[in-house]
């Protein structure tokens, strides 16, 4: 009987648990250990943080779920990896033997890499559900007192998206509470232009990006390098190709959300050496199995993808649900494989596929593949996609809370766009 044991359980590691378990049946066993007790849909957090949507709308508790399927479960998260022993220590220090080990892990949120970044410092985040609780409090509070916005991404971030979409949200929210025009809005980001998104831009993602920041009064300052935040007020230097300052800018606000830089998490990045690349995140071939360690396989934003192409300023390539879907299926396929002594054969398509909400109207893009020049290059705005957006939520939580594998993320977004398959 091989042992799976899948670290994490969000958008990779819950859907990798299932269907983990439903290509191996009660031979084999499958545990999951997550350094959380819930699942959370992270699309939604934008949602939360202006107050449209609340945490139990978009979490559930994990163990029932997991107990019903026969998924051993364990909450305390993984302290130390020892890859060459085949053993995890957990953070309640008991340990976990596996055959085999998938990471799921998601990101390393790296606010200290930037003074006075995040929570804990004096900007907001949207990267997890308690992050977008929180901002919730501040944003109700901005909401009777308001004043500027800064509001983007730092250099070394590859999570654009969210950042479009909670400006979007915001400008929305904004309206909708008659205080709009108080609120001057600023974007800051170190791509190398708006809408390039880590993708290069897709399809005419530059001119759709800009034409409704223009329509919705929002400025932004591109290949800007954020320095440091204080209390009210954002050091940003904008540079040249090169890399050069060429302004300075000193930002006020009285609310910001930027999204962090990533790195991997510490038992993942301390495996070092060929394992893992200089941000910590898990190196993978063809197969999502790892270079060093042929019984450890990743998917999801853990894993080392590399930027799609050079920008003055660090600029990560995103992982969307798609891609992540995609990740996923082949790591199971692939360990299925290796149990049953059959040849690896499965490999990720890396597609890119997103779902956008823009507050009084809604973007679609479909990357074909990631690097360009594509075979499919496709963006679409509309009231629709929003519908698309909520529909899928629920579609996902629903699948996710009953135990049913394969979301099937690609065929259900792919019908919706009125696409009929991805070459």
């Amino acid at each position: 009987m091989a042992h799976v044991v899948i670290i994490g359980a969000s958008t990779a590691g819950l859907p990798a648990a299932y269907e983990l378990k439903a290509a191996l049946g009660g031979q084999h066993r499958v545990s999951v250990v997550s350094n959380t007790p819930i699942f959370h849909f992270v699309p939604s957090n934008p949602w939360v943080a202006v107050g449209w949507r609340t945490r139990q709308q978009i979490s559930f508790d994990l163990l029932p779920p997991l107990a019903a399927k026969a998924i051993e479960f364990y909450d305390s998260g993984v302290k130390t990896i020892h890859a060459q022993d085949n053993q995890l220590t957990l953070g309640d220090e008991s340990t976990l033997e596996y055959d085999y080990l998938i990471v799921a892990t998601g990101p390393k949120l790296a606010f200290d890499e930037i003074e006075g970044l995040g929570p804990k410092g004096f900007t907001e985040s949207i990267c997890t559900v308690g992050h977008a609780e929180d901002a919730y409090v501040s944003w109700q509070d901005f909401i009777k007192d308001p004043g500027p916005i800064v509001v983007g991404a730092v250099q070394g971030a590859s999570c654009f998206g969210p950042a479009y979409e909670f400006a979007m949200i915001m400008n929305r929210a904004l309206r909708k509470a008659k205080v709009r025009h108080q609120v001057p809005m600023t974007f800051v980001t170190p791509e190398p232009y708006i809408g390039h998104m880590g993708l290069a831009g897709v399809g005419d993602s530059k001119t759709l990006f800009e034409s409704e920041f223009r329509k919705n009064d929002i400025k932004w300052i591109t290949q800007a390098r954020v320095k440091s935040v204080e209390s009210g007020k954002m050091l940003v230097e904008q540079v040249d190709d090169q890399a050069e300052t060429i302004k300075t800018h000193q930002l006020p606000f009285k609310y910001s959300m930027m999204i962090p830089a990533f790195t991997g998490v510490d038992c993942v990045a301390n495996l070092g050496g060929d394992a893992v690349n200089p941000r910590g995140f898990l190196k993978v071939d063809e197969y999502q199995r790892n270079l060093v360690y042929p019984n450890i396989f990743g998917t999801g934003v853990c894993i080392a993808i590399p930027p799609v192409e050079a920008t003055a300023l660090p600029v990560g390539a995103p992982k969307t649900g798609y891609m992540i879907e995609s990740m996923t299926k082949t790591a199971v396929e692939n360990i299925a494989a290796s149990i049953e002594g059959r040849e690896l054969k499965a490999q990720a398509s890396l597609n890119a596929i997103c779902l956008a909400d823009l507050g009084h109207t809604g973007a679609a893009f479909v990357a074909a593949p990631q690097l360009p020049p594509r075979n499919v290059a496709w963006m679409k705005k509309g009231r629709w996609v929003q519908w698309g957006k909520t529909a899928f939520e629920k579609y996902f939580l629903f699948k996710m809370k009953k135990g049913i594998p394969e979301p099937a993320l690609e065929n259900w977004v792919l019908k919706l766009l009125g696409i009929n398959k991805l070459k």
